[in-house]
């Protein structure tokens, strides 16, 4: 009914940029917050940047500053512009959706994840 893709990681050298993509696309009547996650290997998950329908953003400590999310509500789009890339940023970037559908039914939505390689 509701599906996230993400687009655009990759594999790039430390100190480069990456922009990533999630299109959010069904029967959706609406969404309040999209944001981005991401898992390393032997880590729990964590919140990287998360934004609202009204353009309140926030962000985990470690990305601040170098990370910038924004979306297109039009577009049920959103994007996050990685600048400064650090190997620690190396993870599966998830992104996440709070929407409701048509039905009325609101719950949180995953995509399947896009791999970011920070490496020399």
């Amino acid at each position: 009914q509701v599906q996230l893709v993400e687009s655009g990681g990759g594999l790039v050298q430390p100190g480069g940029s990456l922009t990533l993509s999630c299109a959010a696309s069904g029967n959706i009547l609406g969404i309040y917050f999209m944001g981005w996650h991401r898992q390393a290997p032997g880590k729990q998950r964590e919140l990287v940047a998360g934004i609202t329908s009204g353009g309140r953003t926030n962000y985990g400590d470690s990305v601040k500053g170098r990370f910038t999310i924004s979306r297109d509500n039009a577009k049920n789009t959103v994007y996050l512009q990685m600048n400064s890339l650090k190997p620690e940023d190396t993870a599966v970037y998830y992104c996440n959706g709070d929407i409701t559908i048509t039905t009325g039914m609101r719950q949180a939505y995953w995509g399947q994840g896009t791999q970011v390689t920070v490496s020399a």
